[in-house]
Parts: structure tokens; C-alpha cells; sequence
């Protein structure tokens, strides 16, 4: 999605005119209005302080993880996340995300074929991510039918334990376009700089290189996993 400059600044600098909380999801999640200069618009407000304790992910550390996983995709140039940035809000310091218009009645088990290959993308992300929470209604469909990503909190683990609804592809081998730019984003990993660093920045030493690690892993079998035992169809 390629927002405007006007789009761009209202989620960075907007006033935050009204924050309604949303049902959906344990931790606390607020659907936010922001002005500015005339122009409007929603977003998605994740504050650290309405983050629910974890015992397996360090506290305080979801919205951190939100906006890494935004800038994961941005750097592999796949461009499903909605664009993320940590900021400020009525709760204190927190996730923001662009609000992508959807059907809120549709998940992932609505759609069909045709979403094939972006969905292969998200599967994708999710391995080299460590994706421990995708769940149906984490998978949106814009009115133009784009799919969009969301709820990325619970990523970047440094333990691999990949939770999915996506299981569609489980034994398929990855398609070489998606191995060619994990290929070349592991080796600029080696000399990381600009956006690369910002998303390094916002991990901890034994998650980078668990990151490292699955790269290497992925980029080695070459293709989705399975569940032991389960079978397709």
C-alpha cells in the first residue's frame, strides 16, 4: 500500500482525537482517529502499557515486535503488513499501524485459490519470522483484494515454535523468487545498514541470531514444513 505524504505524516504526527478499544485480541487494542491540518484518518494503536505479561516473550516488547515485523516485509519488498511505527498515544509510547478497510465478517477461511501466491508469501514471512500466532481473522482482504497481515506481535522468538492457520502448502517447495530474496537479505545481514539496522535495533542479541538461523534453515530445506502426521485435503 503506498500511502500518501499527507497519509504518511498523519499517522506520525496526528492527533490522536479519539481512542475506542476493540474486543478482539487479550492484549489491549484500540481503533484511534488522528487529525492533522484537515486531513483524517484511522489507525490501529497497540500502547506497551496495555500489553498483557507473557511467560515466554519478554514484557513489554509486542509493540516493538509490530513495528519489526512491518519492517521486515518492507525490506523484502513483499508489502503486506500495513505500515507500523512506534509513537506516542493517550496510553503512552506504543505500536501505531495504518487501519486497512476490510470485510470484518471474512478471514482467512473465506478465501479460495486465487490467493495462492500471496498467501505462500505470508507463509513465507512467518517462517523466517517466527510467527507464533497467525490466526484466520490476522489475514485481511482489502476492497482492491489484496490480503494484508496483521497482529505481528508475537514474532522474532528466539526459540522456533511457528504457530499457523496456513498449512496449505506444507511439503510444497518454496518458490524461487521468495528463496532469491531471503538469499539476498541474509547477506546483507552480514553489513547491515538503513532500515536493516532499525529492525535489528528492535530485537535482542539471541533473536538476531535466531533470525540468522532460520534463513539458513528455510534457505536449506527450500520448502513449507508440515505438522508430523498431518495430511493435506
Amino acid at each position: 500500500m503506498d500511502l500518501t505524504h499527507s497519509q504518511l505524516t498523519l499517522l506520525e504526527r496526528g492527533e490522536i482525537v479519539s481512542c475506542e478499544l476493540t474486543p478482539a485480541g487479550s492484549n489491549y487494542t484500540f481503533l484511534v482517529e488522528l487529525r492533522l491540518d484537515g486531513n483524517y484518518g484511522y489507525a490501529i494503536y497497540k500502547p506497551r502499557k496495555g500489553e498483557i505479561p507473557l511467560w515466554d516473550f519478554p514484557s513489554g516488547t509486542l509493540y516493538k515486535r509490530e513495528c519489526a515485523a512491518y519492517l521486515l516485509s518492507e525490506i523484502l519488498g513483499w508489502d503486506f503488513i500495513p505500515y507500523t511505527l512506534i509513537r506516542d498515544g493517550p496510553h503512552g509510547v506504543g505500536s501505531v499501524q495504518h487501519f486497512v478497510e476490510h470485510n470484518p465478517k471474512e478471514d482467512y477461511y473465506d478465501l479460495d485459490e486465487s490467493s495462492a501466491d500471496q498467501l505462500k508469501q505470508f507463509a513465507c514471512f512467518d517462517l523466517v519470522a517466527n510467527n507464533t500466532d497467525r490466526k484466520a481473522g490476522h489475514v485481511l482482504k482489502d476492497p482492491d483484494g489484496k490480503l494484508w497481515g496483521i497482529d505481528q506481535g508475537l514474532t522474532f522468538h528466539a526459540d522456533t515454535k511457528i504457530r499457523t492457520v496456513i498449512w496449505d502448502f506444507a511439503g510444497d517447495p518454496i518458490p524461487e523468487h521468495l528463496l532469491k530474496t531471503l538469499l539476498d537479505f541474509m547477506k546483507s545481514l552480514e553489513s547491515p545498514h538503513g532500515r536493516i539496522l532499525d529492525l535489528l535495533e528492535l530485537l535482542m542479541p539471541e533473536e538476531i541470531s535466531s533470525l540468522h538461523r532460520r534463513l539458513e534453515w528455510v534457505l536449506g530445506d527450500g520448502s513449507f514444513p508440515g505438522l508430523p502426521g498431518r495430511r493435506r485435503g
